[in-house]
C-alpha cells in the first residue's frame, strides 16, 4: 500500500510535468529511492544529491474476510 501511495505521488509529479526541472527530477528520484527496491547503483551515482521521500505509514493492513 505504501508503494502504491508513492507511485501515485510520482504519477502526479509526472502529470504536472514537474520532473522537467532539476528539483522535480530529484524529487522523482527520491520517490524511487523510497520504493521497495530502492535505487540502482547507476542512479545513486548519477543523482548523488537526492533526498529520500519518507515512506507513508500504512495502518490496518488486515485482509477482510470476503465471505
Amino acid at each position: 500500500m505504501a508503494d502504491y501511495q508513492l507511485f501515485k505521488l510520482a504519477y502526479t509529479l509526472i502529470l504536472n510535468k514537474e520532473y522537467l526541472t532539476p528539483e522535480g527530477l530529484n524529487k522523482l528520484v527520491g520517490i524511487k529511492a523510497s520504493l521497495n527496491k530502492g535505487l540502482s547503483d547507476i542512479l545513486k551515482t548519477t543523482f548523488p544529491n537526492f533526498i529520500t521521500v519518507p515512506r507513508p505509514l500504512v495502518v490496518n493492513q488486515e485482509i477482510k474476510n470476503p465471505d
